[in-house]
């Protein structure tokens, strides 16, 4: 019946909005469905590192008040009851999630945190080289590489569709894939055609 916070003094609750997410104890909803709420793909979600003004909510099992969903600030942090303040921009939903169920391990037995992604600001892409209109594309959800080529105008006459690459950061290192328009064109190498997540850079020769 509501919390079973252990003893606790100088707290106070900052109400951001409250949306109860009703989910069974110790398994959060699945990603498929977190992807589907913010229009994001499954294997982008996992690696989405979030931003400001993404709208994420975060709900723990049983204690509705603890359950709230918020927006990233500009400052790149969210407040949290019992936690105040916490980095959310540069993490993944799975990070932050990480954090505050260790977090709040101090205050609520048995504590079972959910976070997702609600929706999604924060998410670009970049076509660049030999296609015609090269830059830099805002989008709502995860495109895949011809979605992301077709965005930015298709193919020059002179581009070179066998060698495009996708360069992609991760923890700080650089990672590339090849992509071979025709071959996807022709419905071979589909495994090709990924999901771009944000940053990504889709270089056309």
């Amino acid at each position: 019946m509501g919390m079973r916070w252990r003893q606790i003094s100088g707290w106070g609750l900052l109400w951001l909005g409250v949306a109860v997410w009703g989910c069974a104890p110790h398994a959060g909803p699945p990603l498929e469905a977190q992807a589907a709420s913010a229009n994001i793909t499954e294997p982008a979600l996992n690696t989405y590192l979030l931003g400001s003004e993404d709208t994420i909510e975060v709900s723990v099992w049983k204690e509705p008040e603890l359950t709230k969903q918020m927006v990233v600030r500009p400052d790149g942090k969210i407040s949290y009851p019992l936690l105040g303040d916490l980095q959310a921009a540069g993490r993944t939903v799975k990070q932050l999630q990480t954090e505050i169920q260790k977090r709040l391990e101090k205050y609520v037995t048995d504590v079972n945190v959910t976070v997702i992604l609600v929706r999604a600001q924060y998410y670009k892409i970049y076509v660049t080289g030999k296609v015609n209109k090269p830059g830099e594309f805002p989008v709502g959800q995860a495109p895949t590489v011809m979605q992301a080529i077709a965005m930015a105008g298709g193919l020059t006459p002179f581009a070179s569709p066998r060698k495009i690459i996708i360069l992609r950061k991760v923890a700080g290192k650089d990672e590339v894939f090849s992509f071979d328009y025709k071959a996807v064109s022709r419905g071979n190498n589909l495994e090709q055609d990924r999901a771009l997540v944000p940053g990504d850079v889709v270089v056309v020769p």
